[in-house]
C-alpha cells in the first residue's frame, strides 16, 4: 500500500508539471498567431495594467501568466500609445514589440481642419511619399463621390482618430475616412440627394464648414448657419474671413487688407454666394446646424467675448456697436 506521504509528493510532481505545461502553452501558445489587433497603453499604465489590456485585446489569454513571465524574464518600459500585436504571439515576441514604442501612427483629424493639413500630419507621420499619394488619391475619388463635389474630397471625409497600422496603405486609410464620413451624414440626416432652403446636399456641406469655422462653439453655430442663409437669400455676399484664409492656406490670424484683394473665389468678401468647396472638414453638429436653423433675421456676428460668446444682429449699424464693444473688452 502506498504510504500517504508519497501520494502527496506525487499529486505536488502533478500539479507542478501541470502548472509548467500551462505557464509554456501560455508563454508560447500552439497554433501560431493569429490576426494583429490593436491595443492601447495609456500613459502612466502600470505593467499590470498592460498585461491585463493585452488580455482584453485577445492578444494573450492570460494577464496572469504574462505577469510571471516579467517576474522571470525582466520588466519593460513602455512607452504610452497604440500598439499592433498579433494574436496568440509569444510572450518574448510580445515583450520585444512593446520594448521598441508604439508601431503605429496616431492621425487625428478634428472638425475645422482642411485637406491640406490632413497632407502635412501625413507628411510629417508617413513620409511625403505617403503623403503625396493619399492626396493624389483623394483627388482621384473626388469624381466618383455621389455627393457631386467640385474637384476636390474637401469636406468629404470623417473627422476621427485613425490609427495607420503597419502596412496600411493610403488607400485603405482614404476608404476608411469616407467610410465614416457616409456613417456621419446618416446620422445627421444629410444624403447627397437631400435638399433644404433651395440648396444641394453638397452646398449645404459647405455651407456647415463655414458653420465649424465661423461658430467654433456649439452654441453659437446654429445663429451663424441662419446668418449665412439669410444673406444666401439675398445674394449677399457672406463677408467670412475663414473663407479668405482658406485660400491662402492659414487656419486662424488676422485678415489684412491685402488677403481682402484676394481675387480667389474663395474670397466671400469679393464673391457673393458659397465658396466653391467645403472649407474643412465638418461634424454632426455643423450639419444640424445648417439643418435646422433657428428662425431669426440676423445678418451679422461678432466675438464680443474672450469666453466665445457671440453677438448677433439684424443691422450693419447694430454690428457695428458690438464690434465697439468687443474692442473695449480687448476682443
Amino acid at each position: 500500500m502506498t504510504k500517504p506521504w508519497r501520494r502527496a509528493v506525487v499529486a505536488v510532481a502533478i500539479v507542478a508539471v501541470a502548472s509548467a505545461s500551462w505557464l509554456y502553452l501560455q508563454f508560447n501558445p500552439l497554433g501560431g498567431v493569429g490576426r494583429e489587433e490593436l491595443v492601447n497603453i495609456p500613459s502612466g499604465s502600470s505593467l499590470s495594467e498592460i498585461a491585463s489590456d493585452l488580455e482584453s485585446a485577445h492578444i494573450i489569454s492570460s494577464a496572469f501568466a504574462f505577469r510571471i513571465d516579467l517576474a522571470l524574464f525582466g520588466s519593460l518600459q513602455v512607452q504610452s500609445g497604440y500598439y499592433q500585436i498579433p494574436a496568440g504571439d509569444s510572450f518574448s515576441n510580445i515583450r520585444t514589440i512593446l520594448s521598441q514604442g508604439p508601431n503605429t501612427v496616431d492621425i487625428n483629424v478634428t472638425p475645422g481642419l482642411a485637406l491640406w493639413e490632413v497632407e502635412q500630419d501625413l507628411n510629417q507621420a508617413e513620409g511625403q511619399t505617403y503623403a503625396v499619394t493619399f492626396m493624389t488619391l483623394a483627388n482621384d475619388a473626388a469624381a466618383a463621390s455621389p455627393w457631386r463635389p467640385n474637384h476636390s474630397l474637401e469636406g468629404l471625409i470623417a473627422p476621427g482618430n485613425y490609427i495607420v497600422a503597419p502596412g496600411e496603405t493610403p488607400a485603405m486609410l482614404l476608404a476608411a475616412m469616407q467610410n465614416g464620413f457616409t456613417a456621419e451624414m446618416s446620422a445627421a440626416g444629410l444624403n447627397p440627394q437631400t435638399r433644404r432652403y433651395g440648396l444641394s446636399a453638397y452646398q449645404i456641406l459647405i455651407a456647415a464648414s463655414i458653420v465649424e469655422k465661423e461658430g467654433y462653439y456649439e452654441v453659437n453655430k446654429p445663429k451663424v448657419a441662419r446668418v449665412i442663409l439669410n444673406r444666401l437669400a439675398i445674394n449677399d455676399g457672406l463677408q467670412m474671413d475663414s473663407t479668405v484664409l482658406y485660400a491662402l492656406h492659414r487656419d486662424g490670424g488676422t485678415v489684412t487688407r491685402a488677403m481682402l484683394e484676394n481675387p480667389s473665389p474663395y474670397n466671400t468678401y469679393l464673391h457673393a454666394g458659397l465658396t466653391p468647396t467645403p472649407i474643412c472638414t465638418v461634424s454632426v453638429q455643423d450639419i444640424e446646424a445648417v439643418l435646422h436653423a433657428p428662425p431669426g433675421a440676423w445678418r451679422y456676428f461678432t466675438l464680443i467675448n474672450k469666453d466665445g460668446t457671440m453677438a448677433f444682429s439684424n443691422t450693419f449699424a447694430q454690428q457695428l456697436a458690438n464690434e465697439a464693444l468687443a474692442a473695449r473688452r480687448g476682443i
